[in-house]
């Protein structure tokens, strides 16, 4: 009796879904930047797509066919117990499953076109082995994160060092171990459950620490600090970089004029130098700025010398945050203001130091304080100072301090998470806060935290900055864990009813996920996406789109009409802010890894850092 014989595989189908898939993934983008969403998603569906022609179409054995999927089932199920923390936890839980379910899908389609020929046998054992190892090799590797645009992975074998783990080995490490030093006292009868002890840095002999520390301003029960004279606007800091974008909080830079040929007159890199993980950006004094960074398990406030990056004092707070996509740190940016500095922790410690020496002027744990959770990307709003108060954002819910005690004077409404940080504006001739966050945007007095009006645009989180127009009203913009999803123009009008709020427009010429935008001679510039953009203030309509940076971010040097953008990928590009066209005049490699934090100036000095290093770069002014 002749045996029959078994027909071949039918492998086109797979083949033509993996092929399909790896366009989404790989091309797509290319051609068009927004369409990483379908790559992202694709994958998995691509993947569900391969099981539905493995078991319907593939002419293979049931046995083979049932005995695949079961296998990959048990084979993911098994190593989502095993992975990393990094990978568990990222994207929302999703990140391993994102990763693994695509890259298995591609895998089988290999081993069945590669095994088509050989013997059953053989076969099925190397199906075993490549749905195993596809599963089984997630279960190695860690990851430090991916790029917002791209979907761009950090993976490391998860034996290896991390960057903060390298840096903190190294025995010149001039921020390393600290002395024990004693604890700030608590500025009321009942210090918050969460207060954490507050210690100050002592320098190692080539950097000996300044004279004559200022221990009397140490907040003390009974022997409080003298009150300091309050700004009369927040502004008046006499810093060169105040803080969080600029000395207006806008990311305007006026005054400088750069040269604009690269090619002649590149950027200088002053200095280089490692850092350990965070999100801050700067504050610049003098021949002093200052930033935040995690040290192990501490969350440090550091001061460094311009000129050379070398360190000058460190505070420490025993606190460490992580997630897995922005990985350790604190989020938040510095403010100086009247000799002190004013840092918010990524865990809601609020510091206030002393700039000189770092001395500790008082202390509170905003989160415990607003009786508010830790968001799931850390407490990120940088400090604001208003007449005689420090404000934060514990998340959505602003939180007002006394500045020479730190006595807490108002809270206002909770309004769900928010990354954003306390804005300072004039609208209507009234001086307000406004904060976004998820439930939109809304304004409060500074004197008491009441509410003054409420514009609703719900969305999953808010990240940017709001801005006001020439003209008084105020754009904002709107995001999701996905990334941006629009910006609207709102009028706000005080009446004799009280205040009003109304819809000009709605954009999606603009869809910044967490840059920021800025206002310039009647337009907004800002992402779209991952592209750089421009929108018409009057109407929201796109004047042009260009310029592939990630999610970087940028300030505008208004005298000269140029954005001087940090890409997400760390380049230092210049691109014009007028809204003919789009123009890029020069790109040069800045800093190497992904680049979050927003970059800061002190005449032609340029900062930018991200999570492993910080440098400084000499602009070339443009001659008189």
């Amino acid at each position: 009796m002749e045996i029959p014989t078994r027909k071949p595989l039918r492998l086109w189908p797979g083949v033509v879904i993996a092929v399909v898939q790896l366009l989404l993934r790989f091309a797509l983008p290319v051609v068009v930047p927004d369409a990483m969403v379908f790559g992202l998603f694709g994958g998995p569906i691509c993947a569900l797509a391969v099981l539905l022609w493995w078991l319907l179409l593939s002419r293979a054995p049931w046995l083979e066919r049932v005995g695949a999927v079961g296998l990959m089932v048990v084979g993911l199920s098994m190593t989502s117990r095993l992975i990393d923390k990094s990978l568990a936890t990222g994207a929302q839980g999703f990140l391993f499953w994102f990763l693994s379910i695509p890259i298995l899908g591609i895998a089988f389609v290999a081993w069945a076109v590669a095994t088509s020929r050989l013997p059953d046998g053989i076969r099925r054992a190397t199906m075993v082995a490549t749905i195993l190892g596809a599963c089984g090799v997630w279960a190695l590797v860690r990851t430090g994160g991916f790029t917002a645009a791209s979907f761009k992975n950090d993976l490391h074998w998860r034996w290896l060092e991390t960057p903060e783990e390298r840096l903190l080995a190294k025995p010149t490490n001039e921020l390393g171990a600290l002395p024990p030093a004693p604890a700030a006292a608590p500025t009321s009868e009942k210090p918050p459950a969460a207060q954490p002890a507050n210690q100050r840095a002592t320098l190692p002999p080539a950097q000996p620490e300044l004279k004559t520390p200022k221990k009397q301003l140490m907040a003390k029960s009974g022997n409080e600090p003298p009150a300091l004279p309050p700004p009369a606007v927040a502004t008046e800091t006499g810093a060169d970089w105040p803080g969080f974008r600029g000395p207006h909080r806008n990311g305007i830079v006026t005054g400088v004029r750069i040269k604009t040929d690269w090619n002649t007159s590149p950027p200088v890199a002053v200095w280089r130098r490692p850092i350990g993980p965070g999100w801050s950006s700067f504050a610049i004094h003098g021949n002093v700025f200052y930033t935040q960074e995690q040290r192990g398990p501490d969350e440090v406030v550091a001061c460094y010398k311009l000129a050379t990056g070398k360190p000058v004092w460190a505070h420490r707070d025993a606190a460490r945050f992580w997630e897995s996509n922005g990985g350790p740190g604190p989020r938040a940016t510095p403010t100086l203001s009247n000799g002190r500095v004013y840092t918010f922790g990524a865990t809601g410690i609020l510091n206030v130091l002393n700039a000189g020496d770092g001395a500790v002027v008082w202390s509170r744990n905003a989160a415990s304080d607003a009786a508010v959770k830790t968001p799931g990307w850390g407490f990120a709003s940088s400090p604001l100072i208003v007449g005689d108060l420090v404000v934060v954002a514990a998340a959505g819910k602003l939180a007002a301090y006394d500045l020479a005690t730190g006595t807490p004077r108002w809270f206002g409404p909770d309004g769900g998470d928010s990354y954003s940080s306390p804005e300072l504006v004039t609208i209507d001739g009234v001086r307000q806060i406004v904060l976004m966050s998820a439930v939109g945007a809304i304004g409060v007095a500074p004197s008491d935290g009441k509410p003054l009006w409420k514009h609703s645009w719900p969305t999953d989180t808010r990240i940017m900055q709001p801005a006001v127009t020439p003209d008084g009203d105020l754009l904002i913009t709107s995001g999701d864990a996905m990334g941006g999803l629009g910006m609207r123009r709102i009028a706000l009008v005080h009446g004799p009813a009280g205040w009003t709020s109304e819809e000009r427009w709605t954009s999606t010429g603009l869809k910044p996920s967490f840059n920021d935008s800025v206002i310039h001679k009647g337009h907004a510039y800002g992402f779209d996406g991952s592209i750089l953009a421009c929108i018409d203030l009057k109407d929201g309509k796109r004047a042009w789109k260009g310029g592939r940076y990630g999610n970087g971010q940028f300030v505008l040097l208004a005298d000269e009409d140029l954005l001087l953008v940090v890409s997400e990928e760390g380049s230092l590009v210049l691109v014009r802010a007028t809204p003919d066209q789009f123009t890029e005049l020069a790109r040069v490699p800045g800093i190497e890894g992904k680049t979050w934090g927003h970059p800061a100036m002190a005449g032609d000095i340029l900062l930018v850092r991200n999570g492993e290093e910080m440098a400084a770069f000499r602009l070339s002014p443009e001659d008189s």
